[in-house]
């Protein structure tokens, strides 16, 4: 079966959801050249006005992370800067599967942290917080990261197991993914008509209350953007998520697998929240990674997004873990430290930072997602109330229609 074909229709047709005429931006590694062609193809097909692809290659990342003086350490290229700034308004996505994940395994932890281009950073989340374009995030299998899972460089068995939790090896992906959507959008409005306050997660090593926004809605990977155009923003998707209240996260949390970013990765990680800051944090791998990312800015060390994932998620009845973030975050529910999503809070998408923060929103250059959930962790809902349903138990989906 022809999964590049099938991976990039769906990404252009669903996921980012290509208008006749508009623009369609393209970002990857050299590595993901064969995909990034076949959207481009895709693309051009379903009408785009026109296709524009920038490379970002970790590879030279690692050799900047490695050389580069500290102060240049977060440095923006300025060609790259341009480029991202052209990418608003336009349909883009964006592929993520590293070439290969040890490639950072020499590099001073904070290095590593640190080695990615700041200004880049900024206009990518400032263009998904106003809503200014229309985005969709996918996977790319490629030969070191099939290595890692594998031991070998089977790229086309990462390729099946891709296939599978993205509905590529049905009959008809489109409607699949439809339909998939649906259902968790039902969810969303079941979680908005219990108006929940605070969300309580027990578990081995976990007891955690996560305060909720009062104005914030539970989204899917569902959106829109700022003039109307619908997209589903990861393929794949199993979540439910909101942004939660900057201010009223409390308690311990264990992660429940590990954290792979970019080429590097904390394992046995932990956090301890107080008046929604982390006050505490430690690892058994990869410490000083994380301590660097949450000091990255002022907002870092508080919660952008929280979401909801059932044992029955596609991504985590496989039992691997792929080693990056858009596979992982839909295997168990996660938290994400750094910049709050703007879209579950109606009208904030318009607001400027200040304003976002006086909201109870996150500001936040980093948005890094931390699985917290799965079949040993409970989760409560409690409504303002104080009255207490069970949402998930034993990561099964019990929530009960009011």
């Amino acid at each position: 079966m022809d999964y590049l074909r099938r991976y990039a229709e769906l990404a252009v047709r669903v996921g980012a959801n290509l208008q006749p005429g508009q623009k369609l931006g393209l970002i990857g590694e050299p590595e993901h050249a064969s995909l990034l062609r076949a959207l481009a193809e895709a693309g051009w097909a379903a009408g785009a006005g026109d296709v524009e692809c920038l490379y970002l290659d970790d590879h030279v990342r690692r050799l900047h992370a490695i050389s580069a003086p500290e102060e240049l350490l977060d440095r923006t290229p300025a060609w790259v800067e341009t480029a991202a700034l052209g990418f608003e308004g336009a349909a883009t996505v964006v592929t993520l599967g590293d070439a290969d994940p040890g490639l950072f395994a020499d590099v001073e932890q904070w290095r590593a942290a640190k080695a990615w281009p700041s200004r880049y950073r900024e206009i990518m989340h400032d263009q998904t917080l106003r809503l200014a374009m229309a985005w969709t995030v996918i996977a790319c299998p490629t030969e070191g990261w099939a290595r890692s899972l594998f031991g070998e460089a089977d790229v086309e068995r990462l390729w099946q197991e891709i296939a599978v939790v993205s509905r590529l090896d049905l009959e008809d992906p489109v409607a699949a993914w439809q339909a998939h959507v649906a259902r968790l959008r039902d969810r969303g409005r079941q979680l908005d008509e219990r108006d929940f306050a605070t969300l309580h997660f027990r578990g081995p090593g976990t007891d955690l209350r996560v305060g909720l926004l009062e104005r914030a809605h539970w989204l899917s990977a569902w959106s829109q953007t700022s003039w109307g155009q619908e997209i589903v923003v990861n393929l794949p998707t199993e979540e439910v998520f909101t942004t939660p209240d900057r201010s009223r996260t409390e308690g311990r949390v264990r992660l429940t697998a590990p954290l792979h970013w970019y080429g590097s990765r904390v394992e046995g990680g932990w956090l301890r929240f107080a008046r929604g800051e982390v006050v505490e944090a430690g690892a058994a791998e990869g410490e000083a990674f994380l301590h660097t990312k949450l000091a990255a800015d002022d907002g870092a060390r508080r919660l952008g997004e929280v979401a909801l994932v059932d044992v029955e998620s596609a991504v985590g009845k496989r039992g691997l873990v792929f080693g990056n973030s858009l596979l992982d975050e839909n295997q168990s529910s996660h938290i994400a430290i750094g910049s709050g999503y703007t879209d579950p809070v109606p009208g904030s998408a318009s607001l400027d930072a200040p304003e976002r923060l006086a909201a109870g929103i996150n500001v936040s250059s980093i948005h890094i997602d931390l699985m917290i959930g799965g079949p040993e962790v409970d989760v409560e809902g409690i409504a303002r109330d104080g009255t207490r349903a069970p949402v998930l138990e034993q990561g099964h989906w019990v929530l009960a229609a009011v």
